[in-house]
């Protein structure tokens, strides 16, 4: 399956890219699967998105998918057909402090 994928500008820019990646999922397509395969494609991005080891995601990065909050779900659980069809973007998205 083509996944897209859109990346804070930051990592976009540290894996010198365009923000938006599509990225070749086999398989189920869940959090953990196109993690595995943006980090395929874009090496230099392994440790920045999930840290080495654990693969938790790293605490200032959060996952949305068709405008919902991934970022707390299991990383196995399967993604809307939507995101698998690459109709919707899973997102990457930096958090934002303030108040």
């Amino acid at each position: 399956m083509m996944v897209c994928v859109e990346l804070p500008s930051g990592l976009a820019v540290l894996a010198r890219t365009e923000r938006r990646v599509d990225v070749v999922v086999e398989g189920v397509v869940t959090v953990r699967s196109v993690l595995d395969a943006l980090e395929r494609r874009l090496p230099v991005l392994r440790g920045t998105i999930r840290e080495h080891g654990s693969l938790k995601r790293r605490p200032f990065l959060r996952f949305f998918v068709c405008g919902q909050d991934w970022s707390h779900r299991s990383v196995d659980e399967p993604l809307p057909p939507a995101v698998a069809a690459g109709r919707e973007v899973f997102m990457v998205v930096g958090a934002i402090a303030g108040g």
